[in-house]
């Protein structure tokens, strides 16, 4: 069998892998129009602030990885067309200009997502930079010197990290949001406001409600950043609007959402059944609505590639789907969000309550060891859920304790459908150094059974057998 992957970074090596760990005779060609694959660009940050050293630490596979497993890797090769029709893929080849044409039998396509490019007048200013892929990496590292003054438009995940990175570096940062609060997708306004004037805390002049609508050359030969309350002067900007999902390619050809987005089936399939799709070019699976969604993460990326790679031979796996789990570092403090916000599930017209838990993460007693974690720190938890049948749909996380990893297993229980019932009472370990007797993921599943009692909506009656009625 013939597979061609469209596009390698996340998505695109996972199913590459698959294909040729457990089907080494599958003839498998990769086009990719970088010369690099699989770039983690979440770690751009890192890089700025010289956590990590190098780059090229940011790839976990090289070209060279996937030829030793049995691919064709065809870098700087763009795709210009594909016919569904006829199964062939027209190629360009980057660096000589030769186009011809491939065949496949099943088709990944992977192609990822690019920066949106909102229409500002001067967006193309040599001053205005995007932060995406290892290019643009190189470039944001090359173009800024020392003491700089710079602007970051959008205060989404990558918008936030750059604050804090040029903030920590010692630049004087002005932060732009069209949006009432910061992280919109991720937090609710409480925990927001918190991050808001953690950033503000570190010097990051913040604002919100102001979108930026042009970029110009000063009278002092600067950047000029252009918004309805005002002009600003600063060296450089970095435009963090969010993503869109590539997928210009199969437009008309298979069946996508009212963003470009491809839709998949159980086995990341599309309508075509000869065509996958995986990582920001397709919708997931989200779990709390039951609903497709647009939510370009790396780990969903990874997911569904792999699983492409197994499904291409058969409906071998199905897409369990995702909760959108993620986290940041911010500063000293942690945050983490898995599914829903109340504002979220509340406009999609949800039976929704939530309740907010804060607490210290262990005991009082215990020595505030080390000096930088002491004992006192809070945990705050927004649990947003169901009233009608009790089920988890979201959390959110905000501590200056590392409390990450609480997300995931709350994604496992919105992905099990477990109710506020079940996270009260559900078995974790107790021991001093970590947790109070009750976790604190006991502790808000119970304060949100009390709210429900207070409402008058009683818990269903469990059989000895565990089955509710």
């Amino acid at each position: 069998m013939k597979v061609i992957i469209v596009g390698s970074t996340h998505a695109g090596t996972a199913a590459a892998r698959q294909i040729l760990t457990r089907h080494p005779e599958t003839e498998v060609t990769i086009y990719e129009r970088n010369d690099n694959i699989s770039f983690v660009s979440s770690g751009i940050y890192l890089y700025l602030t010289g956590v990590i050293q190098h780059l090229e630490d940011m790839f976990y596979a090289t070209p060279q990885d996937l030829i030793k497993l049995g691919a064709q890797v065809k870098t700087q090769h763009n795709v210009l067309r594909i016919d569904t029709t006829q199964k062939t893929v027209q190629v360009a080849n980057m660096l000589t200009g030769a186009v011809f044409i491939d065949h496949y039998d099943k088709l990944i396509m992977t192609t990822g997502s690019s920066v949106v490019v909102p229409p500002i007048m001067g967006i193309d200013h040599e001053k205005v930079l995007l932060c995406k892929n290892y290019q643009q990496a190189q470039q944001l590292y090359q173009s800024l010197q020392a003491g700089q003054h710079v602007a970051i438009v959008g205060a989404g995940y990558m918008g936030t990290e750059l604050a804090e990175s040029y903030a920590s570096m010692g630049h004087q940062v002005t932060l732009f949001h069209s949006h009432e609060q910061i992280l919109n997708n991720y937090l609710g306004p409480e925990m927001a406001n918190a991050a808001a004037e953690l950033l503000r805390d570190h010097d990051v002049d913040v604002h919100l409600n102001e979108r930026v609508t042009g970029f110009a050359t000063s009278d002092a030969d600067r950047l000029l950043v252009e918004t309805a309350q005002g002009d600003y002067e600063v060296d450089l900007a970095v435009v963090c609007a969010g993503f869109m999902p590539n997928t210009e390619l199969l437009r008309g050809q298979v069946a996508m959402d009212r963003h470009g987005a491809i839709l998949i089936n159980d086995y990341v399939q599309t309508s075509n059944p000869d065509i996958y799709a995986a990582g920001d070019a397709c919708v997931v699976n989200f779990n709390p609505t039951g609903q497709p969604a647009y939510t370009p993460l790396a780990t969903n990326a990874l997911r569904q590639g792999a699983l492409a790679g197994i499904n291409v031979f058969g409906n071998l796996h199905p897409y369990m789907g995702t909760q959108a789990t993620s986290a940041m570092q911010l500063f000293d403090h942690t945050m983490a969000t898995t599914g829903l916000t109340l504002g979220a599930a509340q406009k999609k017209k949800l039976p929704v309550r939530h309740a907010v838990y804060q607490g210290n993460w262990r005991p009082a007693y215990m020595p505030t060891t080390p000096a930088y974690m002491p004992t006192t720190a809070k945990v705050t938890i927004d649990l947003v859920y169901d009233y009608q049948n009790r089920c988890l749909l979201g959390a959110q996380f905000w501590s200056r304790h590392d409390i990450a990893q609480a997300a995931n297993t709350i994604s496992v229980m919105i992905q099990n459908q477990n109710t506020i019932d079940d996270l009260a009472y559900v078995d974790m370990f107790f021991q001093p150094n970590f947790d109070q007797p009750f976790n604190y993921l006991n502790l808000v599943g119970q304060l949100a059974v009390k709210q429900e009692y207070q409402y008058g909506n009683q818990a269903p009656r469990v059989t000895a057998r565990g089955n509710w009625q």
